[in-house]
């Protein structure tokens, strides 16, 4: 779609995670809408369900929705990367900031 942005986010995880130990650091794509739709996303969590379940935490909501995906983070993401999540959404976030 000629009409979507691409976004990315970073954040460093734990020294023990699988994340850090594969790649150094974490990261999460976003393709919205110009009007801050999720469209697709995806991150490079070590595990396929890892990683669409936290699709499914986005795709749908606004990436400025910071209040609500934030809360749906740590009401249903319970793991060793859930303030990587956040930060790196947040560093996404900002981003599509800057581009408005």
């Amino acid at each position: 779609m000629k009409n979507t942005l691409y976004l990315t986010g970073e954040a460093r995880t734990n020294s023990d995670n699988a994340i850090t130990k594969i790649y150094g650091i974490f990261y999460m794509a976003f393709e919205i809408k110009e009007n801050g739709d999720i469209i697709n996303m995806d991150s490079n969590a070590t595990l396929t369900l890892t990683r669409d379940f936290i699709r499914g935490i986005f795709i749908g909501k606004n990436i400025t929705d910071e209040d609500l995906i934030t809360k749906e983070i740590l009401e249903r993401y319970n793991a060793s990367s859930t303030k990587a999540i956040i930060t790196a959404y947040k560093d996404a976030l900002q981003r599509y900031k800057k581009l408005r």
